[in-house]
C-alpha cells in the first residue's frame, strides 16, 4: 500500500492511523468459532464500509481478505488462502526491530518448502505483503537434480575473481548457498569433463567462470556468456561438445575464425567440420550425411549465419533429423552481439537465427561475446527467441595489455616509418597484427613494411580463400611475423603469443577496438595495443558507418577515446561498458597513467566562432566544405576569395585539427553526406550547439598538452621527461594566464 500509516499494538486492539485527515480503527476480537478477526469499522466518504478481515476458514487455513480498496491505498491486498494440502500453522502478530508489525506464518510444510506470509512496513511507510510458497505446476524433478541446479545458480563468487559480475535471470529469486568446491565431481558429467580437459585439451585448471558456464550448458540451460578476448569462451562449448552424445552446432561470423578453431581442434584430435560458401560439393555432402547419423562422426559443426539464414530445406531438414535422434546436443552462437543493430558489428543474417530456438526448443543455446552491453544482450535475447537465459558477465579488464594512442602524421611515409621502427626495434622477431582501414591499405602497408625488411603479408576478404588460408597458417606457425589485415582477420583469432596489435587507422567503435586489440597477449604475458589517430581517418570511417543505426555515435566515442589526454584509457572503456572503475586497477598499463603529463584547460571559444564564420562564408558562396578544405581555409591555404571573408588562425595544422575534432565532439560541428554512384562525400556543417556561441557569456574549452604560457594558440608538447615537465609547470604558474594546469598520473 502506498499511503503513510502508523501502527501500534495495545493488548487486543490494533490501531491503524492514516496521516491524511482521517483515522481508521481496527479491532481484533474473537469470532464465535474462536478465530481472530480484524475489522476496520470506519465508513468511507461515500458511505460504504471498508472491511479487512483475517479469519480462520473452515478448512483450518487462515484467510486474508480486503473487500474495499481505499482511494489512497495501492496496491490492494489480495486473498491469500492455503491449499487443502497445507497443514495448519500459527499466525502471529509481533513487533519488528524497526517498529513495524509483522504477520508471520511459521510452519515448515510437509514438502519442506517454506510457507511465509509477512506484512511489513517498507521504507516508504507502506506495508508490503509477501507470500513465499512454490506451487507444483508441473511434475517435480528428482531431488538430486533440483539440488544440482540450485548448486549451480547459488554458488558465490570465487574470492580470487576480482570485479566479476553475475546476472542470473530466473522466475524466482535464489539465495546464496555454501561455497561450491570447483573440484567437485558430484555432477554426472564431472569425471568426463575432467578427463577430456586434462587428456584432450591439455589443460590443468579452468579459468574464472569457465566451469560454471560449462556445467550450466551441460545441465541444458540457455546461457549468455560475456567474457574478454582470450579468456577461454571457446572452451565453454568445445569441452561440452566432446563430452556429449551428439554434435554441437557453432554459428560464427568469419571464415578466419572457423579456420583458426578447426586448426586447433584438428591438432588435439577433436573431430570438427565446417560448412560455408567455400565448401566443395563433396565436402558439403559428407557433412550433411553425417548430421543424420545416429552416432555422428564429428563433435562440432561450424557454420556461418548465412548457411542457416539462406539455406534451402536441405540443411534445416538435416538439423531436424539430428534433433529427433537426440544428436543435436547444443547450439553455440559465437559473437552473439552481431544479432543486434545496437551492437558494433550488426550482421543482418544473425537476425534470422531465431529459427533455431523455435524449431529446436529443447536444445540449450549458448551465446558468446566479448563486448555486448546489457541493452544489446536484451535485444539478442528477443532476436534469438531465448525466453530466460542465464547471463554471466566478467570484467572487461585484461591487466597484461598496455594501451597507447599515437598521433598519426599526415605524411603516410612518416607514419609507416614509425610503425616499421616499432616492429623492428621493440618487437623484433615477435608476432603481431597491423590493422588497416581498407583492402588497398592492407596491400600498400604490407608492401611498405616488406621494403623495411619486415616479414609481413596482407589479409583481406577480397583475397582468394586458399591464399587467405595460407597466410593464416604461415602466421600461426611463425613463418611470417606480421599480418597486415582488415577486420576480416579479427574475431576468434587465438594465437597465444601475439605481442603487439597496431592500428594504422582507428577502429569504427570502442567495441571494435577492444575486440581487435584483444588478439594480443592471450598467453597472459605483456603485450601492446597501439592506435594511430589521424584527422583524415575520422571522416574516411564516417562514410563507411553512415548507414549504420548508431554508427556515427560509436565512431565519435572512439574519437573521444583517442583525443583524451587526462584520463586513464581503461577508465574510458569502463564507462563505455558500464563498469565501475578505480584507476589503481590500471597499474600504469596505459600511456595516460604511465607518462603522466601536465594538461591544461584552454578556452577555444574564439576558435569556435572563427570556424562557424568560415562555414557561413562558404554557405554565402553556395559552397560546401569538406573537413580538409575547412582546415585549409582556416590555416590560410584556401581559395583567396574565401580567405578575404574570414579570419585565419596562427595555430599549426595539427593544433587546428585538434580544435575541429573537439568542436565536432561537443556538437558545434556535424557532418553532412552526399552520395554518388561511386563514392560518399562528407562535408562539415553547423552543429546543434552553434546558437550558443552568439551569447558573449558562453565559453568552450578543451584539454591539451600546453607547454608555454601567455599564448593564444594551442601547442602540443612533445617532451615528456621530468625536467621539461617541471619547467612547463613553473611557466604556467608564473604566467598569470587564465588556463588551468593539472598533472595527470
Amino acid at each position: 500500500m502506498d499511503g503513510d500509516h502508523n501502527y501500534s499494538k495495545n493488548n487486543d486492539t490494533l490501531h491503524v492511523c492514516k496521516e491524511e485527515e482521517q483515522e481508521s480503527l481496527g479491532k481484533i476480537k474473537e469470532e464465535p468459532d474462536g478465530s481472530p478477526s480484524l475489522v476496520k469499522i470506519k465508513k468511507e466518504p461515500d458511505g460504504s464500509p471498508s472491511l479487512v478481515k483475517i479469519k480462520k476458514e473452515p478448512g483450518g487455513s487462515p484467510s486474508l481478505v480486503k473487500i474495499k480498496e481505499e482511494p489512497d491505498w495501492s496496491p490492494s491486498l489480495v486473498k491469500i488462502k492455503e491449499e487443502p494440502d497445507w497443514s495448519t500453522s500459527l499466525v502471529k502478530s509481533k513487533e519488528e526491530p524497526d517498529g513495524s508489525p509483522s504477520l508471520v506464518k511459521s510452519k515448515e510444510e510437509p514438502d519442506r518448502s517454506p510457507s511465509l506470509v509477512k506484512s511489513k512496513k517498507e521504507p516508504d511507510w507502506s506495508p508490503s505483503l509477501v507470500k513465499i510458497k512454490e506451487e507444483p505446476d508441473s511434475e517435480p524433478e528428482p531431488p538430486r537434480i533440483q539440488e544440482q541446479k540450485q548448486e549451480l545458480l547459488q554458488r558465490p563468487e570465487d574470492p580470487d575473481d576480482d570485479e566479476v559480475e553475475i546476472e542470473v535471470q530466473l522466475e524466482s529469486d535464489t539465495e546464496d548457498s555454501d561455497e561450491w568446491d570447483e573440484t567437485s565431481e558430484d555432477f554426472a558429467w564431472s569425471k568426463d569433463l575432467k578427463h577430456h580437459m586434462k587428456n584432450t585439451f591439455q589443460l590443468s585448471n579452468f579459468r574464472p567462470l569457465q566451469q560454471r558456464a560449462i556445467n550450466l550448458t551441460m545441465q541444458g540451460m540457455d546461457l549468455f556468456l560475456v567474457m574478454p578476448p582470450g579468456r577461454g569462451k571457446s572452451l565453454c562449448y568445445q569441452l561440452p561438445a566432446v563430452c556429449s552424445k551428439g554434435f554441437t552446432l557453432v554459428v560464427t561470423p568469419l571464415v578466419s575464425l572457423m579456420e583458426d578453431q578447426l586448426m586447433y581442434l584438428t591438432s588435439i584430435n577433436v573431430p570438427a567440420v565446417t560448412l560455408n560458401a567455400s565448401s566443395s560439393k563433396e565436402h558439403a555432402k559428407m557433412v550433411l550425411s553425417g548430421m543424420t547419423d545416429k552416432i555422428p562422426s564429428f563433435k562440432l559443426l561450424y557454420v556461418t549465419p548465412e548457411k542457416v539464414a539462406k539455406s534451402k530445406s536441405m540443411f534445416m531438414s538435416r538439423l531436424e533429423s539430428a534433433y529427433k535422434n537426440n544428436c543435436l546436443s547444443r547450439i553455440a552462437v559465437d559473437e552473439v552481439h552481431c544479432c543486434s543493430q545496437w551492437g558494433h558489428d550488426f550482421r543482418p543474417d544473425y537476425k534470422l537465427l531465431g529459427i533455431l530456438k523455435r524449431q529446436f526448443p529443447n536444445v540449450p543455446l549458448l551465446g558468446l561475446t566479448a563486448t555486448a552491453t546489457s541493452s544489446v544482450l536484451k535485444d539478442c535475447q528477443k532476436i534469438l527467441c531465448v525466453p530466460q537465459p542465464i547471463t554471466i558477465t566478467t570484467s572487461f579488464n585484461r591487466t597484461n595489455l598496455y594501451y597507447e594512442v599515437r598521433q598519426k602524421d599526415t605524411n603516410n611515409d612518416v607514419a609507416i616509418g614509425d610503425i616499421a621502427s616499432l616492429i623492428m626495434n621493440r618487437y623484433k622477431d615477435q608476432s603481431g597484427i597491423v590493422y588497416v582501414f581498407s583492402e588497398k591499405d592492407a596491400e600498400l602497408v604490407s608492401s611498405d613494411l616488406q621494403k623495411e625488411g619486415i616479414s609481413a603479408c596482407p589479409y583481406h576478404a577480397n583475397m582468394d580463400a586458399p591464399k587467405r588460408s595460407q597466410v593464416h597458417r604461415r602466421w600461426t606457425s611463425n613463418k611470417i611475423k606480421v599480418v597486415v589485415a582488415t577486420v576480416a582477420f579479427g574475431m576468434g583469432i587465438d594465437k597465444p603469443d601475439v605481442r603487439f596489435v597496431i592500428h594504422h587507422t582507428i577502429s569504427k567503435s570502442i567495441e571494435n577496438y577492444y575486440q581487435e586489440s584483444g588478439r594480443a597477449g592471450r598467453d597472459d604475458c605483456p603485450a601492446d595495443c597501439i592506435v594511430y589517430f589521424g584527422f583524415a581517418d575520422i571522416f574516411r570511417i564516417s562514410t563507411m558507418v553512415v548507414m549504420e543505426k548508431v554508427g556515427q555515435k560509436k565512431l565519435l566515442q572512439m574519437v573521444d577515446y583517442c583525443q583524451n589526454l587526462d584520463r586513464c584509457r581503461r577508465s574510458l572503456m569502463a564507462v563505455h561498458f558500464k563498469e565501475g572503475w578505480n584507476n589503481e586497477g590500471c597499474s600504469d598499463m596505459c600511456d595516460a597513467c604511465r607518462h603522466g603529463v601536465y594538461c591544461i584547460t584552454v578556452d577555444i571559444t574564439q576558435h569556435a566562432r572563427q570556424v562557424v564564420q568560415i562555414l557561413e562564408a562558404a554557405a554565402s558562396m553556395d559552397e560546401k566544405l569538406t573537413p580538409l578544405k575547412m582546415l585549409d581555409a582556416w590555416t590560410g591555404r584556401g581559395p583567396i576569395k574565401l580567405r578575404k571573408m574570414i579570419q585565419t588562425t596562427s595555430m599549426s595544422r595539427l593544433e587546428a585539427q585538434a580544435v575541429i575534432v573537439r568542436l565536432q565532439l561537443l556538437g558545434y560541428l556535424s557532418e553532412d553526406f552526399s552520395f554518388t554512384p561511386y563514392t560518399t562525400y562528407v562535408y562539415l556543417k553547423e552543429g546543434c550547439r552553434v546558437p550558443l556561441l552568439k551569447s558573449q557569456s558562453h565559453t568552450v574549452h578543451m584539454t591539451t598538452r600546453k607547454p608555454a604560457a601567455e599564448s593564444a594558440t594551442v601547442k602540443a608538447s612533445g617532451a615528456s621527461d621530468q625536467k621539461k615537465a617541471k619547467e612547463r609547470k613553473r611557466a604556467v604558474e608564473n604566467s598569470g594566464a587564465s588556463t588551468v594546469a593539472k598533472k595527470v598520473k
